[in-house]
C-alpha cells in the first residue's frame, strides 16, 4: 500500500460500552432530525432562485445578475467554509447544541436581512451570516445519519438529504406567495422564524452514535495525501459547480427566454426540487444495491447530458422541462452520495472532520459557478442568451464525471463490482 494512502475503511465494531448498534431504531430518529435540518438549511439556499428573480426584475433591476447571484453563492460558500470548522467541532461538542446554535443564527440572519435594502447588505446577511449559521445545521444533518447505519447507509442518508428537496419544493411556492402577498421583507422574517422554531426543536434529535477518540492533530494530513481523497475532492468540486447553476438560472430562463409569467419561475424551481426528492431516496436505494460510487458516476453523467443535450441546443418548452426534471432527479446524488462514499472509503469515526474538509471543495465550487455564470449572461448573453452559461455548467458536470471514473478505476477495475 502506498505510504500516502490510508487503509481501506472497515466497519467499526459495536463496543460494549453502551454505544448503540448499527441500524438501530434510534438511527431513524436521527434521520428525522437530519431531514428537517437539511430541509430548511439547504431548502432555503436552493430557493434563492425565487429571491433572485424578484431582486433582478422588481427590487434591484439595475443591479447586475452577477452581483445578485453572489448573495446565493455566499449562502452556500459560507456554509461550506464554516463547515470545515464545524466538522471538527462535531468531534468535541455535543451535536445537539451545535444544531440548536445553527437554528438560532441562521434564522436571525434571515430576519436581519429583511431590514436590508441594498444588495451589499443582503450579501452580508442573507448570504454570509445565513451561511455561517446554516453550516451548523448542514454538517450535522449530513454526517450523523451515516454513523448510525451499515446495511442501509445510503438509503438513510438519501432520506435525510431528500429533506433538502422537500424544503426547496414547498419553500419555493411559499416564498413566491409570501413575496406576492406580504412582500420580500416579511417573507424573510417568516422563513427565519420557521427555521428557529423547527430546527430548534429537532436539534434534540441530533445525537452522535459514538464520541471519537481525542486526537492531537486538528486536520488529518494523511487524508489530504490520500489519492482517493484527492479524486473525491475534485469530483465534489466540479459536481457542486455544476449543481447550483440550473437551480439559480432555470427560473429566470423560463421567463426571459420562454416568455412564461413570473409564476413559472417558482414552478420550475419546485419541479426540480420535487424530482430531487424522489431522486435522493431512489439513489440511496440503488446505491445500497449496486454501490454508491457506481451510482454517483452514472447519475452525474446523466445530469451532464440533461444540460448539454436537452437544455443547450433547444429553446422550446418541452426539452427545457425534460432537462429540469432529469437534472433535478439525478443531480441530488452529487450531494447525497458523497458522505456515503466518504464513510465507505475512510470509515465513520472521522466522518465529520473529513466531510468538513470536503466542504472546501463545495465552497470553491460555489464561488466559481453562479457568479461567473451570471457575468457570462450579462457580458456574452446581454441578459437574454443563456448559451454560454449552459456550456459552462455542462463542462463542470463532465469534469466531475471524469473524476468519478478515475476514482472508480483506482478503487477497482472490475466493472461489475459493487463500489
Amino acid at each position: 500500500m502506498p505510504e500516502n494512502q490510508l487503509p481501506a475503511a472497515e466497519p467499526l465494531p459495536d463496543p460494549g460500552d453502551g454505544t448503540p448498534p448499527l441500524d438501530s431504531a434510534f438511527g431513524w430518529v436521527v434521520v428525522v432530525g437530519a431531514f428537517f435540518n437539511l430541509m430548511l438549511s439547504i431548502g432555503t439556499t436552493t430557493t434563492y432562485g425565487v429571491y433572485l428573480q424578484h431582486y433582478k426584475l422588481v427590487e434591484f433591476p439595475n443591479a447586475s445578475a452577477s452581483l445578485l447571484s453572489w448573495i446565493g453563492t455566499f449562502q452556500f460558500s459560507a456554509m461550506c467554509f464554516a463547515g470545515i470548522g464545524v466538522g471538527v467541532l462535531c468531534e468535541h461538542v455535543d451535536t445537539r447544541l451545535l444544531s440548536l446554535c445553527g437554528a438560532i443564527l441562521s434564522g436571525l440572519a434571515l430576519i436581519i436581512a429583511s431590514f436590508c435594502n441594498a444588495p451589499w447588505k443582503l450579501l452580508l446577511t442573507q448570504g454570509l451570516l445565513y451561511g455561517a449559521g446554516g453550516s451548523l445545521l448542514y454538517i450535522t444533518g449530513l454526517t450523523l445519519p451515516p454513523q448510525w447505519f451499515g446495511k442501509y447507509r445510503a438509503l438513510a442518508t438519501g432520506i435525510a438529504i431528500a429533506g433538502s428537496g422537500i424544503g426547496g419544493l414547498w419553500l419555493s411556492f411559499a416564498t413566491n406567495a409570501m413575496i406576492t402577498h406580504i412582500g420580500r421583507k416579511w417573507a424573510l422574517r417568516a422563513t427565519g422564524l420557521i427555521v428557529i422554531g423547527v430546527c430548534g426543536a429537532t436539534s434534540l434529535l441530533m445525537r452522535m452514535r459514538f464520541q471519537p477518540a481525542k486526537r492531537k492533530q486538528i486536520i488529518e494530513f494523511a487524508v489530504l495525501r490520500d489519492t482517493r481523497f484527492a479524486m473525491l475532492f475534485f469530483a465534489a468540486l466540479f459536481g457542486s459547480s455544476g449543481f447550483y447553476i440550473p437551480f439559480f438560472f432555470m427560473p429566470s430562463y423560463s421567463e426571459i427566454v420562454l416568455g412564461r409569467n413570473s409564476a413559472w419561475g417558482t414552478n420550475v424551481s419546485s419541479i426540480m426540487n420535487g424530482a430531487g426528492i424522489f431522486g435522493r431516496v431512489a439513489m440511496g436505494l440503488i446505491g445500497d444495491k449496486v454501490g454508491s460510487l457506481n451510482t454517483l458516476l452514472v447519475t452525474t453523467l446523466i445530469s451532464c447530458l440533461s444540460i448539454l443535450v436537452l437544455w443547450l441546443p433547444f429553446s422550446g418548452f418541452g426539452p427545457f422541462l425534460a432537462s429540469a426534471v432529469i437534472f433535478g432527479l439525478c443531480s441530488g446524488a452529487i450531494v447525497s452520495l458523497i458522505p456515503v462514499i466518504t464513510a465507505n472509503i475512510f470509515g465513520v469515526e472521522r466522518l465529520p472532520s473529513i466531510i468538513g474538509l470536503l466542504m472546501l471543495a463545495y465552497m470553491t465550487g460555489g464561488l466559481i459557478s453562479s457568479p461567473p455564470a451570471g457575468a457570462m449572461l450579462d457580458k456574452y448573453g446581454h441578459g437574454t442568451s443563456f448559451s454560454s452559461l449552459i456550456i459552462y455548467d455542462g463542462v463542470f458536470l463532465a469534469a466531475s464525471t471524469i473524476c468519478d471514473i478515475f476514482l472508480r478505476i483506482y478503487i477497482s477495475r472490475k466493472p461489475w463490482k459493487k463500489v
